[in-house]
């Protein structure tokens, strides 16, 4: 059985709800942005229903046929979705956007509206710590030292993009020089081209240098001891790559 937690009080409604109606042969659909857990949700709520994908209409009207509850997720990708009939069926679909509202309105006798994770951030605490969990077991890291505020965070994309900082974090505290220097090889093996290559590429190198080292001690006149640079030099090093 998939689990799914939230502590958002609109994504409680939306289960409170499904809750109070799922025992109807009704119809619901559930709207919202790409990754933010509409799918987990019908699943947990549904454990038992099939499940069909909207990216093929063939799959769809032969497992309404046979089925008299279902979930059919991605049902924007549907081609011709006019042909659907959800007479006495319990139908539980998910949608990133909600196309044809008439129709929207005639197929589902409840429409929710799941939130995005920067509209619910008393889950991505949660979220945050599952994914370094997980990160931390796959990338054989030990994730008892990780901080989670010292996490650069990405919610475009909502769990999509939130997994994929926390990843990257993870995997870049655990690099030695030797990966790096094999991450800065591959790098150079497909973008190195043109007559200044060396100039060019020169930044992948000085830029983070300068920019931990201001951050580390905070001087530009301690840095540049501990570079052994003139100071002079650091400072239009720091305009050249702008450096705040």
């Amino acid at each position: 059985m998939e689990t799914f937690f939230s502590k958002s009080d609109k994504v409680q409604h939306i289960i409170k709800s499904f809750n109070l109606t799922k025992t109807l042969f009704v119809s619901s659909i559930i709207i919202g942005e790409a990754h933010t857990g509409k799918k987990s949700l019908a699943r947990s709520l549904f454990p038992d229903a099939p499940l069909v994908s909207g990216k093929d209409q063939k799959e769809v009207e032969e497992a309404l046929e046979i089925s008299d509850e279902l979930i059919i997720t991605n049902f924007e990708k549907l081609s011709n979705q006019n042909t659907l009939d959800f007479t006495n069926k319990r139908i539980i679909v998910t949608a990133d956007y909600l196309g044809n509202p008439e129709l929207i309105d005639d197929l589902f006798a409840f429409i929710y509206t799941m939130p995005s994770l920067q509209e619910r951030p008393e889950d991505i605490n949660y979220l945050i710590d599952l994914f370094i969990k997980e990160a931390s077991s796959t990338l054989m890291v030990d994730a008892l030292n990780i901080d989670q505020d010292d996490i650069p965070l990405n919610l475009t994309k909502n769990s999509k993009s939130l997994k994929r900082s926390v990843y990257m974090y993870i995997m870049k505290l655990s690099m030695n020089a030797q990966d790096i220097e094999s991450v800065l090889y591959g790098y150079l093996l497909k973008h190195l081209d043109g007559n200044d290559g060396y100039r060019e590429h020169l930044g992948l190198f000085e830029k983070p240098l300068i920019e931990a080292g201001l951050k580390k001690f905070g001087s530009q006149l301690q840095l540049s001891q501990v570079l052994g640079i003139n100071r002079n030099t650091l400072r239009k090093k720091i305009h050249e790559h702008n450096i705040d």
